[in-house]
């Protein structure tokens, strides 16, 4: 009697496990895709363009009193070379500063803009996941190996609830992307 119950149950785990459907999603591309990151994309690159004027302007600062420097320290007391040299190393000590600064407050920035995106896409894929009964979705860039016909792609359908139109792939916001860079230079 054991011996039937062990069977069954071993059956029934086979049956359990054969019954198990797995998905996959990019989910990467639907947030880099999803027409709230234009918007993102949009002001992080206003506040770099921002940051960029900054650390120009402060750099221009600092070669202009470095060459004023050099140009007439031969002629200036101790006094006021000393003077001249700590304001000096106070300006590179701003440009550092500023540099660690800038690069973190740019990193928060971005985070603080896009996390909102990432919920909005795992809610997407979580509600279609669940609509369609599977009991485990992975994302493409974290798994090492997908049997194509025994996994679910809901990459299509949950671009379709972002509103990503099909004709835009990661392809073309590269190109997109590049193109404005470009524009950007060229002014």
């Amino acid at each position: 009697m054991k011996k039937l119950f062990v069977v069954a149950l071993a059956a029934l785990a086979t049956l359990t496990a054969s019954a198990q459907t797995f998905g996959r999603v990019n989910f990467n591309e639907l947030v880099a895709l999803a027409p709230e990151m234009d918007a993102a994309r949009e002001a992080i690159s206003a506040s770099q363009k921002e940051a960029e004027e900054t650390y120009a302007a402060m750099v221009e600062e600092y070669q202009g009193k470095l060459n004023q420097y050099q140009q007439k320290q031969s002629t200036w007391t101790a006094a006021i070379r000393e003077s001249k040299e700590r304001e000096l190393m106070e300006i590179q000590n701003r440009i550092q500063e500023f540099q660690q600064s800038i690069s973190n407050e740019l990193q928060q920035q971005q985070n603080q803009l896009t996390a909102p995106i990432q919920e909005k896409v795992n809610e997407v894929v979580a509600k279609l996941a669940k609509a369609k009964g599977l009991t485990a979705l992975f994302d493409v860039s974290q798994a090492i190996y997908f049997d194509e016909t025994k996994v679910v792609d809901l990459t299509a359908e949950a671009r379709k609830a972002l509103n990503i139109p099909d004709s835009r792939t990661l392809e073309s916001l590269q190109a997109e992307l590049q193109a404005q860079a470009e524009a950007a230079q060229a002014k």
